[in-house]
């Protein structure tokens, strides 16, 4: 059982932080609930204390003899704030230690993760901005707020990352795969399959759930890096990541060629239609005997991407393929790495409903094949510890 301590600083999202301990405890771990005293005037230190079953304390003079603000931090296995207000997250960087919470900061030596949520106006604010720096230098992960609806009427970059979300990152750290090795790195992730409308009601698509290509974003935030995730999933968010939503393989085109630009990788994990309707039509088609649907060819994005590489930017190519009469899947994938250029491709064979790799399932394998000919075979287990290990690849060729 680990332990962990949720901060909790004075923001209207505190309200979120009880469904983060919920989904904590439920994993078996022991969470302690430090709050802020203005984080307990938006939840009450009952309702924290009955869902942890601990005592509940923002000051540093309640059972002095155990001496908590010590103690507290010296034994926690993580240490996470969510959310982080501007506020907590300068007191922090500047070493302040005027309650339980930033004591209980001062004293921890296990990975800390902070959470930010606030009005966008404050995050974007220089202050906050070289707060966060220097955390991140330290080695907090301070994971990027997302964007969307604030407090009122106001929506912009400053939400708290959904507590499920954050819920997966801290048990990604507590297994040990909390390294900062992409720290400073920018990198772009697609995700998901396509929609090539037919008209208002009837697309063409493909089988992908999006669920690799959040794995990836999801391992990249988790270790440092600043992540972009181009997607066409309906897939939450993962904590951290910066997501386009987009739906044709055009949008997907534009979206990724201009994240692409500066990033020290991307990697193409997105189902990308080889074809599109020729044309699309405005209203609904009437049922008929037949219908013949005339197709052209949607662009290469990842050719697109090999020829507009900039030195060192890392290319990763995602090939599902099934063998068939000329080839088996291995063959099929050594000439796509060929035709495209790239520096790695994940390939995975992949079959009908119920087949235990590639799309929809929660499982994956792949063999990963690399320009300079080596081959690495990632055995059959989760998306996420598939991800890791094509990020492993990635670091090797930086």
């Amino acid at each position: 059982m680990s332990k962990v301590v949720l901060g909790v600083a004075g923001g209207i999202a505190a309200y979120k932080a009880v469904e983060l301990l919920r989904r904590l405890s439920e994993a078996g771990h022991d969470v302690r609930v430090v709050p802020t005293e203005s984080a307990l005037a938006f939840v009450g230190a009952p309702t924290w204390a009955a869902l942890s079953g601990h005592p509940v304390s923002a000051g540093t003079w309640d059972d002095v003899h155990e001496v908590p603000h010590v103690r507290i931090g010296q034994e926690a296995d993580l240490v996470v704030v969510a959310p982080a207000t501007a506020n907590l997250l300068a007191k922090a960087a500047h070493g302040i230690a005027d309650d339980l919470l930033t004591n209980t900061l001062l004293t921890a030596r296990c990975p800390v993760v902070m959470a930010p949520a606030m009005h966008t106006e404050m995050w974007e604010h220089a202050a906050t901005r070289a707060n966060v720096a220097t955390l991140r230098q330290r080695g907090v992960l301070v994971v990027e707020p997302a964007e969307g609806r604030l407090t009122g009427a106001d929506s912009g970059k400053g939400r708290l990352p959904e507590p499920l979300e954050l819920a997966v990152l801290c048990e990604r750290i507590l297994v040990g795969r909390g390294a900062q090795d992409l720290a400073g790195r920018r990198v772009v992730v697609s995700s998901g399959g396509t929609r090539e409308h037919l008209d208002p009601v009837r697309f063409l698509g493909n089988r992908s759930s999006g669920r690799q290509g959040c794995a990836l974003a999801r391992a990249a935030a988790a270790r440092g890096a600043e992540v972009v995730l181009v997607s066409s999933s309906g897939l939450p968010d993962p904590a951290g990541v910066k997501v386009v939503r987009v739906a044709s393989a055009l949008e997907l085109r534009d979206a990724v060629l201009s994240a692409a630009v500066g990033a020290d990788a991307v990697v193409m994990a997105a189902a990308v239609a080889d074809y599109r309707p020729a044309v699309t039509s405005d209203t609904k088609r009437k049922k008929s005997e037949t219908l013949t649907v005339e197709l052209v060819q949607n662009p290469d994005v990842l050719a697109e991407l090999v020829a507009a590489r900039a030195p060192g930017q890392v290319l990763v190519g995602f090939a599902a393929e099934t063998g068939d009469e000329q080839a088996d899947v291995l063959s099929h994938g050594r000439a796509k790495l060929e035709r495209k250029g790239c520096d790695l491709l994940v390939v995975n064979e992949v079959g009908g409903p119920g087949h235990p790799t590639g799309f929809e399932g929660a499982d994956n394998a792949a063999t990963v094949l690399s320009s300079d000919g080596s081959v690495t075979e990632i055995p059959l287990g989760s998306k996420d510890a598939l991800a890791d290990a094509v990020w492993d690849l990635v670091l090797q060729r930086w």
